[in-house]
């Protein structure tokens, strides 16, 4: 290829990334917006706070969300924001985006009912798994959460100087005596315009450099590395070493991890080290180990690695020792009838997430 053909298969690569990951990431936005308007901060702490039990909820929780790689950072953010404890919220961070109700339906379409079955379940306990290796971090190495939103200050909470001469009138007002209960279709309203526009200026400028430069690493890995140097190293633990490598870094949903890892497993490779596949890449690429580093360090980062790629290993060799010991034949399994969201819809999404980033851009829509 000379060098013209390379660009062209990196802006390509670059858009069919961008159309797959932004109608999940503008639904993540969607959820995180409103999450931060309807769902108090207290709940969040009370239910997703310190201790195992929380680990658990937020396994439970985040699994069955349609959300990918992309699509779950803006929700896991705010909820760390929100009083989420990183154990916590490494656990929602790996279950949600590794199975959901879409990725489900298309792992019985494509790899048949061992996969539909085997594959939330091992999403779940991985998350788990790697909630109780973050909880270990000490405390003085796990960032504080970042404040939401800016602090609004009330003629209620602010401080007044006191009148030098009180009115004469017999009913004294206050501004906060003055204010009126709102109306519900008008507090409904406000709420959620008021999460909606959260998400869409500052949560989105928190998150927006890392997923660029996520995308951006994903296309060069999809551009440059062949399918066939993963086929090369055949199958067991060292292939899957090779494949917890090539998909820490790199971008893919749950479900069009799916049909690429039914390609290798037609190819040749196994099913447990397709397994390794479709856990992570969906759980991990560049944006949200940023994302991980920026908002709870280092030393969750550390771990979060660590137990992702333990679960996928492990439970990558169970599956293939199962299914020898039972002597299921995937292969069998496998259909071929699934479509992803329509390449133009995926576009569009990408291209308003672009508009939504650009600030003088945005001030022209919002």
């Amino acid at each position: 290829m000379n060098v013209l053909e390379y660009l062209s298969a990196l802006l390509t690569n670059f858009l069919a990334l961008s159309a797959e990951a932004s109608p999940w990431l503008l639904l993540g936005l969607l959820i995180a917006g409103l999450m931060k308007s309807w769902v108090p901060t207290q709940i969040l702490s009370q239910h997703l706070g310190e201790g195992k039990l929380a680990i658990v909820k937020a396994a439970f929780i985040g699994a069955p969300l349609p959300l990918c790689s992309c699509g779950v950072i803006p929700v896991a953010t705010e909820l760390r924001r929100s009083g989420a404890s990183a154990s916590a919220t490494s656990s929602f961070l790996v279950a949600t985006p590794e199975t959901g109700v879409d990725s489900v339906s298309v792992s019985y379409a494509l790899l048949g009912p061992v996969f539909a079955i085997y594959r939330p379940v091992t999403a779940i306990m991985s998350a788990i798994i790697t909630g109780l290796l973050v909880s270990t971090t000490k405390k003085e190495d796990i960032s504080l959460p970042k404040d939401s939103s800016d602090e609004v200050k009330s003629c209620c909470s602010s401080k007044h100087k006191p009148e030098p001469t009180p009115e004469p009138a017999a009913v004294k007002t206050s501004c906060c005596d003055s204010k009126k209960p709102a109306n519900k279709s008008e507090n409904f309203l406000s709420k959620t315009l008021s999460g909606i526009h959260y998400a869409a200026t500052k949560l989105i400028d928190d998150i927006i450099i890392w997923l660029l430069v996520g995308l951006i690493f994903a296309t060069l890995i999809k551009t440059f590395l062949p399918e066939s140097f993963l086929l090369s190293y055949g199958s067991g633990l060292g292939a899957m070493l090779v494949m917890i490598a090539i998909s820490i870094p790199m971008y893919i949903c749950a479900t069009a991890s799916t049909p690429v890892a039914a390609g290798f497993i037609l190819a040749g490779i196994s099913p447990g080290t397709a397994l390794v596949f479709m856990m992570a890449g969906p759980a991990t690429n560049i944006s949200t180990l940023g994302v991980i580093k920026n908002e709870m360090g280092s030393g969750v980062l550390i771990r979060y690695l660590l137990g992702i790629s333990l679960s996928a290993i492990g439970f990558g060799l169970l599956l293939d020792s199962g299914l020898a010991f039972f002597n299921v034949n995937i292969v069998q399994q496998m259909q071929h009838s699934h479509e992803l969201l329509p390449f133009w819809f995926g576009l569009s999404c990408a291209g308003l997430i672009a508009v939504l980033s650009i600030k003088p851009l945005r001030k022209l829509v919002l």
